[in-house]
């Protein structure tokens, strides 16, 4: 499993539609992580490779998404992207999601993950 390209569309189709609703409602039951970059990024480009690793570690416990904020700029004014890498972390049940801005260690980010997505 690879990360998955996000648009505006698919972010409200398979995860959340903002113009519905302004209460959090995740629509999936797997938790997931949203990574906000740019091309241009060059801590976007170091953390790129340790989240496809994370993907494949995490294969069916946690879906890992690319939102390119120079492309998607609807969704990165939604979640008010000011800088990136930002990464949103999305649990299950009902739980609000986390926003980490920052290029973050592996070690950093699978510690979220332990204890916040798949615990």
């Amino acid at each position: 499993m690879a990360t998955i390209n996000l648009s505006s569309e698919k972010f409200k189709s398979d995860i959340f539609d903002y113009t519905a609703s302004q209460e959090w409602d995740y629509k999936d039951d797997v938790p997931a992580i949203i990574d906000f970059y740019a091309d241009w990024c060059g801590p976007c480009k170091m953390v790129a490779p340790i989240l496809e690793e994370l993907s494949e570690e995490y294969a069916g416990k946690l879906k890992i998404y690319k939102v390119n904020t120079e492309v998607e700029q609807e969704l990165s004014g939604v979640f008010q992207i000011r800088s990136i890498p930002s990464i949103l972390f999305i649990p299950v049940g009902g739980k609000q999601p986390m926003m980490q801005a920052g290029a973050l260690p592996k070690g950093a980010l699978k510690e979220i993950i332990e204890k916040e997505l798949i615990s």
